[in-house]
């Protein structure tokens, strides 16, 4: 695996039928950091959320169009955040398939289901404020940060003479 890391781009590795342009790694290193970053803002955020806010009791039950609209403005970013992740996990899982990297492919489908996970377990501690739900939905955001970290790992390194195919100069 450690191997993969040293494959120039724009070459064709064992297993994989299609060739990674710089392009299309630049492209997938951005989406990869973009989700780690938003994640990390996810993060800390939801430790404000569960330390400083408090949800209203009479919002307990109710989903998460509720507590978007009429709960605390930290709450409501947190909500509105994890939703955004959910989508950019979701896009960079779709740049992993047309990839065709495996081991990139599984990093970003367990990053998304993570994120799934930890939106479910944030949508029943909001309804219910048990202590179990808020420590799985901590748990499943670092596996997700674990994912997109290793991504960045799992993604060949451009050769030098391909930084400027990136648009870097």
């Amino acid at each position: 695996m450690l191997a993969a890391m040293n494959i120039p781009a724009g070459t064709t590795t064992h297993g994989t039928a299609a060739r990674l342009t710089a392009s299309r790694i630049g492209g997938l290193r951005r989406a990869d950091f973009a989700a780690f970053v938003m994640l990390v803002v996810q993060f800390a955020l939801g430790i404000y959320v569960n330390l400083y806010v408090t949800v209203p009791g009479a919002d307990h039950g109710h989903g998460l169009g509720q507590a978007i609209a009429n709960g605390p403005a930290g709450l409501t970013v947190h909500i509105v955040l994890g939703l955004l992740l959910i989508l950019a996990a979701l896009g960079f899982l779709v740049q992993a398939v047309l990839a065709r990297r495996p081991g990139l492919i599984a990093a970003a489908a367990l990053g998304l289901l993570a994120m799934i996970g930890a939106a479910a377990s944030g949508s029943a501690f909001a309804g219910s404020g048990h202590d179990g739900a808020s420590m799985a939905m901590a748990l499943l955001a670092a596996t997700g940060l674990l994912c997109y970290g290793a991504s960045l790992f799992l993604l060949p390194r451009p050769a030098a003479g391909d930084l400027t195919a990136q648009g870097r100069r």
